[in-house]
């Protein structure tokens, strides 16, 4: 589908976002509820010894998701039904090694590799031996409403942003009852991948328009439980292990924090998700997968996606990735931005414009258009255009990459002020632990003198426009646009 620039920065957040708040719950699983107010950090830890920054099962089994769903975007274009083997295969292989995997999860997973070893006819179990497997589970226990379906589901709601709202329905109720066939949990999918949707061509957040798509005889039901949500706190929902509370908790996180908007909103939900106690990891990924789809990646602050990681040994770049394909419609493109090893900025600028300057507020510092990525005098990367994932010869952790368009016209660019003090303030972090950094952009010429011209105001305790007269000493061709003036004349 074509998406417009807004959009498309959506689709590259919801994954990211969502992988986020995995990863900033993960420390605090299973803890208690805290007080409003208490710091919130990526600091990993917790019950089961994830490292700072890595996410967990949710957005691990999340991940075969998409893969599968990349994989049949003809089929998914075509109207036809998803079929989810591949992923049910890679969450048996995942399961033998991960630190944590849920219990039901877990029961189901081992409940269909029984099935295809009683029946011999495949060493592998298939996705029909998944969804067996779960209905069996719920019969047999009559618990079947885990909050492990609706963590993950949210590579479902991009692959179908451009098909009609019936098939979105049937692929996230399929892809729920591979795990957890109970209908609270099938609804839950269902809605929240409908708000996913929604919000990704939108920009609102709203978990209602789903409704329409749930069985006529429940949605008094859920109406109810989302007015409890917005009428309660995320603490309030001490049972989130089941998916009824989970989807409360989260959505109780984003609608009790809408004082905010844009990146204080999704730091402040995914913040007061966490604080809500007990599965922390998985309320805080469902909320910012909702989230992300609001915001974009614009919104996710470098901070959180700087070392953002985990299995399959993925990385915040390779959720954006992933995100963008799926909601593009037309599979992997492996040669396409951002997926692509190498940018050509050749129509823009010369290969040989590799010189740079210093900054002149701080020599460690390097000013450069693309081009000057062929150096090797510099320890980290301050991108703020589109660059290939070989260009620059830092390990990722040093590269801060900006979703940032030379375009005075608001329909551009998503949170701007946001992005480029955030681009100057990783310029800051990167100084701090000693690094020499190349700041840059295609031709220095608008955004690389922006973001100079931010980082000088803070390092000299200046307004931005004399900052930015210092940074046109080195770089006397330096023209902002206008909107970038404005931030400018703010800072």
């Amino acid at each position: 589908m074509d998406l417009t620039p807004l959009q498309n920065d959506r689709a590259a957040g919801t994954l990211v976002a969502m992988a986020a708040g995995d990863a900033l719950g993960a420390g605090y699983e299973f803890g208690p509820a805290l007080p409003d107010g208490t710091p919130v950090a990526m600091t990993g830890g917790g019950p089961f010894g994830f490292a700072p920054a890595e996410w967990t099962d949710d957005t691990s089994m999340a991940i075969p998701l998409a893969e599968a769903l990349l994989d049949q975007a003809g089929a998914v274009a075509a109207g036809q039904p998803v079929e989810w083997t591949s992923a049910a295969r890679a969450w048996s292989a995942w399961a033998r090694e991960a630190k944590d995997v849920g219990a039901q999860t877990s029961a189901v997973i081992a409940a269909a590799q029984t099935l295809v070893e009683r029946s011999a006819a495949e060493s592998k179990p298939t996705a029909a031996d998944f969804t067996a497997a779960a209905a069996d589970f719920l019969a047999r226990t009559g618990r079947g409403a885990g909050n492990g379906s609706l963590m993950r589901t949210a590579p479902v709601a991009l692959a179908f942003i451009g098909r009609p709202a019936e098939e979105l329905a049937r692929a996230a109720a399929s892809a729920s009852a591979l795990t957890h066939a109970d209908p609270d949990a099938v609804d839950a999918c269902v809605l929240w991948c409908a708000a996913i949707r929604h919000a990704v061509l939108t920009r609102e957040l709203d978990v209602r328009v789903g409704l329409p798509l749930v069985d006529p005889e429940r949605r008094s039901l859920w109406e109810e439980r989302i007015a409890v949500a917005e009428a309660s706190r995320p603490r309030d929902f001490r049972n989130n292990g089941w998916v009824v509370e989970a989807f409360q908790g989260a959505w109780s996180a984003i609608a009790t924090t809408r004082s905010a908007d844009g990146p204080a909103h999704l730091r402040a939900a995914l913040e007061d998700a966490v604080r809500g106690g007990n599965d922390t990891d998985t309320v805080a990924a469902i909320a910012g997968g909702l989230l992300g789809a609001a915001y974009g990646i614009s919104a996710v602050p470098f901070e959180w996606r700087r070392r953002l990681h985990g299995w399959p040994g993925m990385t915040a770049l390779d959720l954006q990735r992933l995100g963008m394909e799926l909601a593009r419609g037309e599979g992997r493109r492996p040669d396409a931005w951002p997926a692509a090893t190498h940018f050509d900025h050749t129509p823009y600028v010369p290969l040989s414009a590799t010189d740079v300057v210093e900054h002149p507020a701080d020599p460690g510092v390097l000013l450069g258009a693309a081009p000057a990525l062929q150096r090797e005098d510099y320890d980290a990367v301050v991108s703020l255009c589109r660059v290939g994932t070989e260009d620059a010869r830092v390990p990722a952790a040093d590269h801060a990459r900006f979703w940032i368009i030379d375009s005075a016209w608001p329909e551009y660019n998503a949170h701007l002020e946001f992005v480029l003090r955030d681009a100057a303030d990783a310029v800051a972090t990167f100084r701090a632990e000693g690094k020499r950094v190349l700041l840059h952009c295609v031709r220095m010429e608008s955004r690389t003198p922006t973001v100079a011209a931010l980082y000088g105001a803070k390092v000299r305790g200046v307004s931005g426009l004399e900052a930015l007269e210092e940074v046109r000493s080195v770089l006397p061709a330096a023209s902002p646009n206008r909107a970038f003036m404005e931030v400018l004349r703010r800072a």
